[in-house]
């Protein structure tokens, strides 16, 4: 099922992410998924995030299909040439995998393995052509392909409470020209930002999925403040949080604030994409809270 019929029909999409293991057992990310998420439309599938190493998002994808779950493909052009990235999009086309989201990733030198050595042969714009070209029947040799081309549905991503509004503004006309059929947001903590956004991206007339964390404490939202790019805890937030750890330490506020930024924001989206970052447990709740 491509989410991309969804959002044609009007639907409101709900979709969550989960990293696969630092291994290869994947029987407690898949009990998970199947107890928090199976309400949802879909499930992210993240690929080696924040430079870590860990199993692959393709392989994962297929086992939470097999267990009756929707996976986006998550793929990032960090570790991976233009021949590899074409390769692995046909092998999830083989796995009747239909939804992708294309990344630049994260630089090498923030993860677990500082060493490595970055490709970025491809970014997020040009992997998002690449797939219109694969979808025609071609590679990106001008080679064509043997029999039916694979389809899909190929979203992006976009930080609309960045600093830059222009420049985001920009990015999301570049990949929508390139042909992204979606959106997911970074996570909103500033629904007047996300609102004020929203009004001037609505020109390209593509959905886009309002993307939300549940900050599990004073710290985790300071961090953030300091070191992820486009995200930004108001202060008012973080007196929340620090106000009472233990309501905080058992997700309580955390899921009280972002059932709020959702429900401000739901009226100027077409979905909403979950980052629980281990918090699956919580998303039910957190569904609910916002009148999902």
């Amino acid at each position: 099922m491509k989410i991309s019929e969804l959002f044609d029909r009007g639907e409101f999409v709900v979709t969550a992410e989960v990293g696969p293991p630092k291994g290869f057992h994947l029987e407690g990310v898949i009990e998970e998924a199947k107890t928090y998420l199976s309400g949802i439309t879909a499930v992210n599938v993240t690929d080696n995030q924040s430079s870590v190493m860990r199993m692959g998002s393709l392989a994962t994808c297929k086992l939470l299909k097999d267990a009756g779950l929707t996976p986006i493909y998550q793929l990032t052009c960090r570790d991976r040439n233009r021949i590899a990235l074409e390769s692995d999009l046909l092998s999830a086309a083989a796995f009747g995998i239909e939804n992708i989201l294309c990344l630049t990733g994260d630089h090498t030198k923030l993860g677990d393995h500082p060493g490595a050595k970055p490709v970025f042969d491809l970014d997020s714009v040009s992997l998002l052509h690449t797939v219109r070209l694969l979808e025609s029947g071609k590679d990106l040799g001008g080679n064509d392909l043997v029999g039916e081309p694979p389809k899909f549905a190929a979203g992006a991503v976009v930080s609309p409470c960045s600093d830059s509004v222009d420049a985001q503004l920009a990015k999301m006309e570049r990949k929508v020209m390139a042909g992204a059929d979606y959106f997911q947001t970074q996570a909103v903590f500033e629904p007047d930002k996300f609102i004020e956004f929203m009004e001037k991206a609505k020109q390209f007339g593509k959905p886009v999925q309002l993307g939300v964390i549940i900050p599990k404490g004073a710290a985790m939202a300071r961090y953030m403040n300091n070191n992820v790019a486009g995200v930004h805890v108001p202060d008012d937030m973080l007196a929340e949080l620090a106000a009472d750890k233990e309501r905080a330490k058992a997700g309580i506020t955390g899921v009280e604030i972002a059932a709020r930024v959702i429900k401000a924001c739901r009226p100027y989206c077409q979905g909403v994409h979950i980052m629980a970052l281990g918090w699956e447990k919580h998303i039910p709740a957190l569904l609910e809270q916002a009148g999902i």
